[in-house]
């Protein structure tokens, strides 16, 4: 299955389908940046003398992405060629004097000098890219960055990607209220290793009646039906919704704490389980025993309980291995290196910036933030050339409907 880079789908048999989010804000091709050149038509039989001479005397150092030669068809067969000479104009508006080597040359030859536009920046998408041509030539080369999806995905890794983020979904929408969720996968072995929904307002510890009656609360300012469209409890869609919801809450039952979005959870729990499977010296495993570490199986798949199942097993197996002295530190990974996480909503800039710190490689979401988005919609952390990490980011598009079934 076939995938061009960013913003150009990958279709599943679900009709889902995995685009690449670059780096920068793509600009829409009629608005891009031009600036002006001196450019002249050239004998085809001098056209390999000029350039090299060009090359020399008037590097396109700031336009390397511009072809320098144009080729264009005429009738019967026939072309034209077409070179730049030079920037047109400097930095400060002024036309720049031509070097005394590029006058020579021109006279020279003869050229008879035109002003033309060309666009300033390297194109970002293919789409930029045929705009650009209209203009002058340009090259457009695609990321090749050595991250497994930049340039497509198979089908056998998309379907992994659409069940990991039908597991993200079941989540999201599996309480009394629509949440954001996290899902920490280890593409290598293919294995879940944390997941957790929002939990700004936990009841974890409370029986069921107490956990509902809490949960109206939250849900007191709306029906059911306007919570599902509004998704108010998304963490991430409304980073400061606590600071309203605050005096209508009772913490006696429970614990409350802004920060505690799906990915900071998630991530904890991926810490507690490195510290089940890998304690220090021995010590430790009771420290790091939480009831949760480990992704609970989704209830709508028999078969991918009989997965996670076998996943508990393997890592209680590998518990144990540890836990009796066979445990190497070279096998301990590094926070969430090389990991992919998935999320329901676009994470939030804290968000987003946690999962820079843990070293993840790829993040999926499915749906867009428009209110506080890091990824995509507002902000495009994963382009902020000053951060010490940087991944991969794709959005998985699927019907918005899929929360209310």
């Amino acid at each position: 299955m076939n995938c061009s880079t960013d913003e150009t789908a990958t279709v599943s048999s679900e009709c889902w389908k995995i685009i690449h989010i670059p780096e920068k804000d793509p600009v829409l091709p009629h608005l891009q940046t031009t600036v002006d050149v001196l450019a002249s038509t050239v004998e085809p039989k001098h056209a390999n003398t000029i350039m090299k001479k060009l090359s020399h005397i008037a590097p396109l150092e700031d336009l390397r992405h511009v072809r320098r030669i144009r080729k264009t068809c005429l009738d019967e067969g026939k072309y034209q060629l077409s070179v730049i000479l030079c920037v047109a104009f400097g930095n400060d508006g002024e036309p720049n004097c031509m070097p005394e080597d590029l006058v020579e040359l021109v006279n020279t030859y003869q050229l008879s000098t035109f002003t033309t536009k060309v666009c300033k920046y390297a194109p970002l998408t293919k789409e930029e890219w045929q705009e650009q041509c209209k203009l002058w030539p340009t090259s457009f080369h695609p990321p090749t960055y050595n991250i497994d999806g930049i340039t497509g995905f198979s089908e056998e890794d998309s379907l992994s990607v659409f069940n990991y983020m039908k597991l993200a979904v079941h989540m999201a929408k599996s309480g009394i209220s629509v949440v954001n969720a996290a899902v920490i996968v280890d593409p290598l072995t293919r294995l879940v290793i944390a997941s957790s929904c929002d939990q700004v307002l936990s009841c974890n510890a409370l029986s069921d009646s107490t956990k509902m009656d809490k949960d109206s609360i939250l849900l007191s300012r709306c029906s059911t039906n306007e919570a599902n469209e509004s998704f108010k409890n998304v963490s991430c869609l409304y980073p400061l919704e606590w600071i309203e919801q605050k005096p209508h809450l009772n913490y006696n039952n429970g614990y409350w704490h802004p920060l505690r979005h799906a990915a900071i959870v998630a991530i904890e729990k991926s810490a507690a389980r490195d510290r089940l499977l890998f304690p220090m010296n021995g010590q430790g495993a009771e420290l790091a025993r939480e009831e949760d570490y480990i992704v609970s199986s989704p209830t709508w798949s028999p078969s991918k309980r009989q997965k996670i199942d076998s996943i508990v097993k393997d890592d209680e197996a590998r518990m144990n291995n540890h836990t009796n002295g066979l445990h190497c530190d070279s096998t301990k990974p590094y926070l969430c290196t090389g990991y992919d996480i998935y999320f329901v909503w676009e994470p939030c800039t804290m968000c987003a910036m946690a999962i820079v710190h843990q070293r993840v490689k790829r993040v999926f979401y499915a749906f867009p933030n428009p209110n506080d988005g890091a990824l995509g919609s507002v902000h495009r952390l994963q382009g902020e050339r000053s951060l010490n990490h940087h991944y991969a980011v794709f959005r998985v598009l699927l019907p918005q409907d899929i929360l209310k079934n």
